[in-house]
């Protein structure tokens, strides 16, 4: 082995400072003559000279700062894209915006987007937007990079007509590159995914990965730190990242924890095996040296809803033994995947074509429809655990099924005169696809539940999305265009579940702390200036599974690196996003700002 890299050794140490272990880390300050571990969030400092003129001072707002105190009315100065001032701000601004009765809080972050398509077609970002949402966060299990020529062919082939841009990008670094080269109205960031790893070195076959192949995935993963992934995204219940042991996953997150890395996965089960899969969460983060959260934190499936208990306990107590394990969620009792999620994997090995050749074998579909049926803790199968009246078809890539989208597969079913498995079956192979599907999974009382955890933030698990052009061809989850707005309208304005500055944070400093993200999270002066204006009596979801395509009301103002995107509640068309790079970023410009991000700890 060679010499680990110095982006590697400031995160260990810093590490070491995390969990207490001080000498230690002041041995290897000493050995490595590295720069201090860094200092504490920047904190609202004295206001500059009266005669100083800002480029925006937000006057008279209700200020939300991040950190879940209470809120305080006062002003908020932005001059070259930073937050300058907090409070009483004397100072003229060249833009000067009265904001009475408003919410001032910092930009909300989305911790588990899927906007990575839809941000090439329209970088606006709309529906994010007009909830608040400054920060686009991608990578669960799949991320776009590291690709090799062979994923690339794959991308082109399988996605919609309608979706057409080159692939010009390799790593996952150049992909967020280009992102923002091209102009988005976001900041985003990812996770590198491991399925996007697994696919690379071993396609989509189900076998472990030889030593040869392992070492070259562990190369990947630090190179994809380097480029500033937040760490390693999984998503378990899906071909082929199904196939991956735990081992597997622990040696890949312990790749990423060298650099202060952290694991985010999607449950390899979250119905009937779900206490059994966080603790399996909670061995990689124990195994691997890392932080570790749940991506969309449910109990899916009636029998299964009683479970919840289990899971808060078992987190708990890896959170009292020292372990940062979190969660996200989005507000809904229902999910949004495809059709392979009724199907089991091993019909699913070798991608699609292999897929869709199995399913017109009759005595493998006869095989895979009696699997469809059965009860069974092998894998997950969200069709048995919703029921076919409880499964929306809602995305075709066939324009000649888009009839169909917003039916259940029972109806769709009925038509044909077959069974629910044998629609399913078939619609796969006549899209050619897996074919959008929501299944109604969850519970309402255990959702609120959720939205009360302390360490539970928030995702929409959706693309940002528009009500027109190429988005209206299929039907989204409504989470696309109302998750973070549900949260204030309905779970703080209405039913009281949380207090209002307690959703702030956990829509802000929360996942930023997770994710070690560099002065992001507050209105601290010093941070960059994302911050989001609403009228918290009027903020509210609109978009429905009926209707999906309706924007949230109730944002007033957004900016983004101190640029308004949203002004007056209209979209000014702007797009300052930038790449938000993770603790193992080779990029950054002193060894104290790099030892300050890996160590960013809540």
């Amino acid at each position: 082995m060679g010499i680990p890299s110095v982006p590697r050794k400031r995160a260990e140490v810093c590490r070491e400072v995390a969990r207490g272990h001080v000498l230690g880390a002041l041995v290897l300050w000493f050995v490595l003559g590295l720069a201090a571990c860094g200092r504490p969030p920047a904190e609202p400092s004295a206001n500059p000279p009266v005669d100083q003129t800002f480029d925006v001072v937000l006057r008279g707002g209700t200020i939300y700062d991040g950190s879940g105190g209470e809120p305080f009315v006062g002003d908020l100065a932005v001059t070259a894209g930073r937050i300058v001032a907090v409070g009483e701000v004397s100072g003229p601004g060249r833009r000067e915006i009265d904001v009475p009765g408003l919410a001032v809080a910092p930009g909300f972050i989305n911790v588990l987007s899927w906007a990575v398509d839809s941000l090439i077609l329209d970088p606006r970002s709309l529906s994010g937007i007009k909830q608040g949402v400054t920060l686009e966060v991608f990578g669960e299990g799949v991320s776009y990079g590291p690709l090799n020529e062979g994923m690339k062919a794959e991308m082109l082939a399988r996605r919609p007509a309608e979706v057409d841009y080159p692939i010009a990008w390799t790593t996952l670094g150049e992909y967020l590159e280009h992102l923002v080269d091209r102009g988005v109205a976001p900041n985003v960031a990812s996770f590198v995914g491991a399925t996007t790893i697994r696919m690379h070195e071993l396609g989509e076959a189900n076998r472990p990965p030889s030593q040869d192949e392992l070492g070259r995935m562990r190369a990947l993963v630090a190179q994809a730190m380097e480029e500033g992934a937040l760490g390693v995204g999984s998503s378990l219940i899906y071909a082929p990242a199904f196939y991956a042991s735990t081992d597997e996953l622990v040696a890949l997150v312990a790749e990423a924890a060298q650099y202060g890395g952290l694991y985010i996965s999607h449950l390899r089960s979250e119905g009937n095996r779900l206490v059994e899969s966080v603790d399996e969460l909670i061995e990689i983060a124990r195994r691997a040296g890392a932080p570790a959260e749940i991506y969309h934190l449910k109990a899916a499936g009636q029998s299964n809803w009683s479970k919840l208990d289990a899971v808060i306990e078992r987190v708990e107590a890896a959170r009292a033994e020292g372990l940062r394990i979190t969660a996200d969620m989005y507000t809904y009792t229902a999910g949004a995947t495809g059709l392979d999620a009724a199907m089991p994997p091993w019909v699913q090995e070798g991608g699609y074509s292999a897929w869709a050749a199995r399913l017109s074998d009759p005595a493998i579909r006869a095989q895979v429809a009696r699997e469809m049926r059965m009860r069974t803790d092998a894998w997950e199968n969200l069709l048995l655990a919703a029921r076919p009246e409880k499964a929306l078809l809602v995305g075709f890539r066939n324009p000649d099924l888009r009839h169909l989208t917003g039916r259940s597969l029972a109806d769709v079913a009925a038509e044909r005169g077959v069974s629910p498995e044998e629609a399913a079956m078939d619609l796969v192979i006549e899209d050619g696809s897996r074919v959008g599907t929501v299944y109604f999974l969850m519970s309402e009382e255990n959702v609120a539940r959720q939205v009360a955890i302390p360490w539970v933030s928030f995702g929409s698990d959706a693309e940002s999305l528009a009500p027109e052009g190429i988005f209206l061809e299929s039907n989204p989850h409504p989470r696309a265009y109302g998750n973070f707005a549900r949260l204030l309208g309905k779970y703080v304005r209405e039913e009281g579940v949380i207090t209002l500055a307690e959703a702030v944070r956990k829509l802000t400093s929360l996942p930023a702390e997770n994710f070690h993200l560099r002065d992001r999270g507050r209105l601290s002066v010093g941070f960059h200036a994302d911050i989001a204006v609403f009228d918290p009596n009027q903020i509210r979801d609109l978009a429905t599974f009926e209707r999906p395509h309706q924007l949230s009301t109730g944002m007033v103002h957004v900016f983004v690196n101190g640029e308004d995107v949203l002004r007056d509640g209209q979209h000014t068309g702007k797009t300052p996003g930038q790449v938000v790079r993770g603790p193992g970023w080779t990029g950054w410009s002193t060894a104290e700002d790099a030892a300050e991000e890996s160590v960013h700890q809540p």
